[in-house]
């Protein structure tokens, strides 16, 4: 496994190599969660291809008042992590060389990007989408792989991809979860001893409130009430979307994705679940 720093030697290091390349993008702080995504790209890479992950923490995908300075920045642990899940090539650049003092170009979503996550956090879509492009131009990756935790910035990134005609193919893979169900995440570390035992809650409403045959305005309402019940927990919000369009859902003629971020003190968490079709026929209780 390499490590390099520059665009310039990444190019260069990959131009030597196997011409599959799939790529996993990452602002570092690893867990089993991201070493799911790195072997499952070298599974897909296959025994002559090239598994990139990059490890950059974005600033232009961080609000004002987020955590920027104080995210986990762990990288002897990290490229440990990646050399044992069978990386090729770690791609870590210093935020100056992405971002030229005299920056001004972005990518910006317009659609996908108005609700969930990008209501609560404004420009966040849009320093994920630039990041992501500029990674696809430098690396030059046939696939990409994405967690589903963040299945709005999967979804944000195949539309970027087919609006922009990227030749890259985007690859989900299902949440990762400790064994109480607590999905994984780089900001679970901030989470009090209190609150790491409450957190594991939201994934079990959400995976029990969807196995409910009642409308999507009745899921959502009874996922909300549950929600704000944990102790600790501030709801950001709770909705029932459109698996592809992101829209909130008005019946269950497609498939759908109960989303929610929940506030623990500081601690912003996400999570999502798959809201299956069903044909509601008759008049569902709450």
């Amino acid at each position: 496994m390499i490590v390099k720093t520059t665009i310039p030697s990444a190019r260069s290091a990959l131009a030597k190599t196997g011409t599959r390349r799939v790529l996993v993008p990452t602002m570092g702080g690893l867990h089993q969660g991201h070493r799911a995504l790195i072997e499952k790209a070298r599974r897909v890479a296959g025994g002559s291809g090239t598994v990139i992950v990059s490890i950059f923490v974005n600033p232009t995908q961080f609000g004002p008042t987020e955590d920027f300075s104080k995210y986990p920045r762990p990288f002897d642990e990290d490229l440990a992590l990646c050399k044992a899940a069978g990386a090729n090539l770690i791609f870590a650049p210093e935020p100056g060389s992405m971002y030229l003092p005299d920056f001004s170009v972005f990518v910006l979503e317009e659609s996908l990007s108005r609700s969930l996550c990008g209501l609560s956090r404004p420009g966040h879509f849009r320093g994920v989408c630039t990041v992501v492009a500029k990674l696809f131009n430098i690396l030059q990756p046939d696939c990409a792989i994405f967690g589903e935790k963040d299945w709005q910035q999967l979804a944000i990134l195949r539309k970027m991809v087919s609006d922009l005609n990227f030749p890259v193919k985007i690859l989900a893979h299902p949440t990762v979860r400790e064994s109480d169900g607590l999905a994984l995440s780089s900001r679970n570390v901030y989470l009090s001893a209190e609150e790491r035992e409450a957190a594991p809650a939201i994934f079990a409403i959400l995976k029990n409130v969807s196995a409910l045959s009642l409308t999507p305005h009745q899921l959502a309402r009874k996922a909300r009430e549950q929600l704000q019940r944990l102790p600790g927990a501030r709801l950001d919000y709770l909705e029932v979307v459109d698996a592809e369009t992101l829209q909130p859902a008005k019946d269950r003629k497609r498939a759908g994705r109960l989303a929610t971020a929940v506030f623990f003190g500081k601690t912003r968490l996400i999570d999502n679940v798959p809201v299956p079709k069903l044909s509601l026929t008759k008049k569902t209780k709450s």
